[in-house]
């Protein structure tokens, strides 16, 4: 249990010093407003703030709600997280990786948030001419692949749940 706690807490550090790191280059090096494109335009380097969640998402809410969500639910959240992983027998070291890569990410955006009067710093898109993603940051890919990590784990459960029934 304490290894996996520990596997969580080096998870989330990390996570939480690359952004930062990523960001205050971004910050240095980037224009606001100018993109920077790389490999062909695959990737581009764009400057914004985003006052919203992951994509912008929620960026249209009522001022309090955004707040509220952001600033107020959101740590409760990554509290939670850290909470099972310190708590749950059941948990792996895979789940710890994940759950760390996903709260890192949070709390690395809640800093900023906190830091940057509600807004985070986002620098990256990806895509080809016109098909773009949003523009998000380190943070938002820890988050994913953390989220991703779970799923696959969960798919993974499931399809050795229901090839050993099948073998019954």
């Amino acid at each position: 249990m304490r290894s996996r706690l520990l596997v969580f807490v080096f998870v989330l550090a990390t996570c939480v010093g690359c952004d930062h790191a990523a960001k205050q280059v971004a910050i240095e090096w980037l224009v606001a407003g100018r993109a920077l494109a790389l490999l062909g335009g695959f990737v581009q380097l764009e400057l914004v703030a985003n006052p919203g969640a992951f994509l912008s998402l929620g960026a249209g809410l009522p001022e309090p709600v955004r707040q509220l969500l952001l600033m107020g639910v959101v740590p409760l959240l990554l509290v939670a997280l850290g909470v099972f992983v310190w708590r749950s027998p059941a948990a792996t070291r895979l789940q710890a990786v994940a759950l760390g890569l996903v709260a890192g990410g949070g709390l690395a955006n809640w800093i900023d948030r906190v830091m940057d009067d509600g807004a985070v710093t986002d620098f990256v898109s990806v895509g080809f001419g016109p098909l773009r993603t949003g523009i998000f940051n380190l943070a938002d890919v820890a988050i994913v692949l953390g989220v991703l990590l779970l799923l696959r784990r969960g798919r993974g459960a499931t399809e050795a749940s229901s090839g050993s029934a099948r073998t019954r």
